[in-house]
C-alpha cells in the first residue's frame, strides 16, 4: 500500500478511508437538474450541492459515451487511451472494428491501479458494452472486484463478474435496454454494493436513453432525477466523497416538423467527389441506435486519395451547418485524438444539426420523438457535483470530466 499512485501521468492520493464514489450520469447537462430541482423532486442533491460543489466540466471529444467513460476511468483523454468512439475504421482491410475490447485501451484504468494496491472496487455500468473496458485489469477470484451491467444482469458469473445471481440479490429482473429502469438498476447496485461489499472505490454509470427522448423540464425527464435523487441520499453516507459528472450534454436536433435535422455526408461528397471516393464515419453507431438513429455532431473522413483532401474540405465547408472542418493533424491536436484511429479530415456540425451517412444507410422508423443528440462542441459541458468542498480547484481552471475521480479520491482521504 501506498500513500499516492502514479496512473497515466498524474498522482492520486492512497486507497481512501472512505468510499470515493464517481457517478457518470449519462446525457445530463446542468439544465437537467435545474428543472428538476425547481420543482422540488431532488432535495437530497439540492442539499448535497449546499454542502459541496455544482461546478461546470469539459467532456472528452467526440462527446460520445464511451471515448467519455473511458476517460474518467482512466483520468485522461482520448489521445492516451485510444478510445475515440464506438467504433474506428481500418483503411488498410476496409474493417470497421467495435472498440468494445480491452485490446484497445492504451492505458490502465484507475481501478486496475488501485487494485494492485489492494483496494476493493465496484463497477455498474448500465449497457454491457463497457463492461469489459472498465473491467479491465482486475481479478474477480479475490473477493477485491465486482463489475457487471443492468443489461447483461442475468448473465453474471463469479469468475467474469465477481458475483453471481444478481437479479436475486437485488430483487430486480433484467430491465428493458431502453428503458429507465437501466438506469435505476445501476443506482440499485450501487446502493447495495456500499453496505454490503464496501467498496473503496465505485463507478456508477448509467445510460441515457430519457435524455434522447425527452428535454429538461418535461415530466418525464423530470421523474427520472427524482429517481436519481433517492438513491444519491442513500449513497451520500458515512463521509464516502461523491463527484456527479456526465459522458456529454444533449442537445434537440430536429426540424420544426419534428423529423430530424441531418446532413447526409457521404452522399454529398460522393455527388460531388464521386462515388468509393470518400469513407464517412460516424463514431456514435453501436448496437443501441433506436433513440438516436446513428445521428450525431461528430464525423470523421477517409480519402483514398488523400490528394483530394483539400478538395473534400472545400466541398464539407460550403455546407453551413458544418462548423468544424479540420485535417487530421490539426484537430487531434485541437481535441486531444489518437490519430491513427481518425479519418483524414474531422467534422462537428452546429448545435442543432447532426451528420449522416447516405440517407438510406440511416433507418429512422424508430424514433417516435423529435431526435435529440451529442457528439460535437455544444454537448461538450457537463456538471461536475461534489458533495465536499474542492479545496485544491483553481477556479481559474477548465475542470474535465476525467478530473472526477482524481477529487473524488482526494476527498476521500
Amino acid at each position: 500500500m501506498t500513500n499516492q499512485i502514479n496512473i497515466n501521468e498524474r498522482i492520486y492520493s492512497g486507497i481512501p478511508k472512505s468510499t470515493a464514489i464517481v457517478i457518470c450520469l449519462d446525457g445530463s447537462q446542468k439544465e437537467y437538474f435545474e428543472e428538476a430541482s425547481k420543482s422540488n423532486l431532488t432535495p437530497n442533491l439540492d442539499s448535497l450541492i449546499s454542502s459541496g460543489e455544482n461546478l461546470l466540466a469539459n467532456s472528452a471529444i467526440p462527446s460520445f459515451t464511451n471515448p467519455n467513460n473511458i476517460s474518467i476511468v482512466t483520468g485522461r483523454p482520448s489521445s492516451v487511451h485510444g478510445i475515440c468512439g464506438n467504433f474506428f475504421y481500418t483503411p488498410s482491410t476496409g474493417e470497421e472494428v467495435m472498440m468494445n475490447d480491452p485490446q484497445f485501451l492504451r492505458a490502465p484504468t484507475i481501478f486496475q491501479k488501485y487494485y494492485e494496491q489492494g483496494a476493493k472496487i465496484a463497477i455498474v455500468t448500465a449497457k454491457d458494452k463497457l463492461r469489459k473496458l472498465l473491467s479491465h485489469g482486475l481479478n474477480f477470484n479475490d473477493s477485491r472486484a465486482i463489475c457487471f451491467s443492468s443489461e447483461k444482469s442475468d448473465q453474471t458469473t463469479k469468475n467474469e463478474n465477481g458475483i453471481e445471481n444478481i437479479n436475486d440479490w437485488l430483487g430486480m429482473g433484467v430491465p428493458d435496454v431502453y428503458s429507465q429502469g437501466l438506469s435505476e438498476f445501476v443506482m440499485a447496485a450501487g446502493v447495495k454494493l456500499l453496505h454490503e461489499f464496501k467498496p473503496d472505490i465505485m463507478y456508477l454509470s448509467t445510460t441515457d436513453f430519457i435524455q434522447h427522448k425527452y428535454a429538461p423540464g418535461d415530466e418525464v425527464a423530470n421523474t427520472f432525477y427524482a429517481m436519481f435523487d433517492k438513491y444519491i441520499g442513500q449513497l451520500n453516507i458515512n463521509n464516502n466523497s461523491i463527484i456527479i459528472t456526465a459522458d456529454h450534454g444533449m442537445q434537440p436536433k430536429s426540424k420544426a416538423d419534428g423529423s430530424p435535422n441531418a446532413i447526409f455526408l457521404q452522399d454529398i461528397l460522393d455527388k460531388k467527389l464521386g462515388s468509393d471516393v470518400s469513407k464517412v464515419i460516424l463514431p456514435i453507431t453501436d448496437p443501441y441506435v433506436v433513440h438516436h438513429g446513428a445521428l450525431g455532431s461528430f464525423a470523421t473522413i477517409y480519402l483514398k486519395d488523400k490528394s483530394k483532401i483539400n478538395d473534400a474540405m472545400a466541398e464539407i465547408k460550403k455546407i453551413g451547418e458544418i462548423e468544424v472542418v479540420v485535417t487530421n493533424e490539426v484537430g487531434c491536436k485541437e481535441y486531444d485524438l489518437p490519430r491513427d484511429r481518425m479519418g483524414d479530415i474531422i467534422c462537428m456540425s452546429s448545435k442543432y444539426m447532426t451528420i449522416g451517412l447516405a440517407e438510406s444507410a440511416h433507418d429512422l422508423s424508430k424514433l417516435k420523438e423529435p431526435l435529440r443528440s451529442h457528439g460535437g462542441l455544444h454537448e461538450r459541458e457537463v456538471p461536475f457535483i461534489s458533495n465536499k468542498k474542492i479545496n485544491s480547484f483553481d477556479s481559474t481552471d477548465k475542470l474535465n470530466n476525467y478530473d472526477a475521480f482524481y477529487y473524488a479520491i482526494a476527498g476521500a482521504m
